[in-house]
């Protein structure tokens, strides 16, 4: 425990070691460099807690995957954009939460 200016105390809580740091920055770089390589394709997304998502990939950015997916009458934590079809919303997605990306053909 320390003291920081202003009186207040600071302790970690969690820290994360440095061979998961590096593993996670590693899947980061591989599904960011896939992601853009696949720009613009529809995919099958399956996260680490079973989520499924199918969309199109718009973009990939520090760590996150944009994916356009077809409005089904709900709002949840999607947000629209006037540069993208009225039938999309853009998911954001943490890239090293994803499971399984899979290509669709279309």
């Amino acid at each position: 425990m320390s003291f920081q200016p202003g009186g207040y105390q600071q302790q970690v809580l969690y820290q994360a070691e440095t061979n998961s740091i590096q593993n996670l920055k590693s899947i980061r770089n591989h599904l960011h460099k896939i992601c853009s390589q696949h720009a613009n394709q529809y995919v099958r997304i399956e996260t680490l807690d079973g989520q499924v998502y199918m969309g199109r990939i718009v973009n990939c950015d520090r760590g996150l995957m944009y994916l356009a997916v077809r409005k089904q009458g709900g709002h949840r934590a999607f947000f629209g954009s006037p540069n993208y079809n009225d039938d999309e919303l853009i998911l954001t997605l943490v890239l090293y939460e994803l499971l399984v990306i899979t290509l669709l053909y279309t």
